[in-house]
């Protein structure tokens, strides 16, 4: 199995390693393959207390902010404090940021208290807006563990001014060996993460 290594802010070129054996699961059931196989990140029921009613509020989801090594289809692994590689022949269905926003759009519909929920440009008459930075989004191969940490705003699109923060974070264990366990764990993070966001954000509105 071999990962695509990436260093500073912005890659000057990707290129594969053949990885040493830090894990026996990471090694583990992997293919020479050049096809990437593609992966996608599912939503997860957020279950909605009685509350006010919010029928009359419409959120607008920015797409999340990211930093370089986060900002595309790659999936990050980290092998160190300060090393992160990408993992080889697997790939997400699009840049994460995008996946991420889409996947809380759906998560804020799902629930059904909302007058309405877009992304920008969608014509909406917003009242608040959800803005995101995703700070991690990886399995770290020193812990076995997937990590995903999410810092969230709760922004009120009417006079500018924060309503809300706070930053999410989420574990889930590695379990199995190969590429698509990899990705199990960072789904069952995000699922977590993206539960705690949804009931966040409307015990916050």
């Amino acid at each position: 199995m071999s990962l695509m290594h990436w260093q500073g802010n912005i890659p000057a070129r990707t290129k594969v390693l053949v990885m040493m054996p830090l894990l026996a699961g990471l090694l583990a059931g992997c293919g020479g393959s050049a096809k990437n196989d593609t992966f996608d990140l599912s939503v997860s029921s957020t279950p909605v207390t009685q509350g006010a009613s919010l029928r009359s509020r419409q959120l607008l989801i920015a797409e999340p902010t990211a930093l370089k090594a986060l900002d595309s289809e790659n999936i990050v692994v980290r092998l160190s404090g300060s090393e992160v590689q990408y993992l080889a022949n697997s790939q997400w269905s699009d840049r994460l940021p995008r996946m991420v926003q889409s996947k809380l759009v759906e998560a804020f519909e799902d629930t059904g208290k909302l007058g309405g929920v877009g992304r920008p440009g969608q014509g909406l008459a917003i009242d608040y807006q959800v803005v995101t930075d995703i700070r991690a989004f990886e399995v770290d191969t020193t812990k076995n563990l997937a990590t995903i940490e999410i810092s969230v705003k709760l922004l009120n699109d009417k006079n500018g001014t924060v309503k809300a923060q706070e930053v999410f974070r989420s574990t889930a264990r590695v379990s199995g060996s190969g590429n698509a366990n990899l990705v199990k764990a960072l789904d069952n993070a995000f699922a977590l993460s993206s539960r705690e966001i949804v009931s966040w954000t409307l015990r916050s509105l």
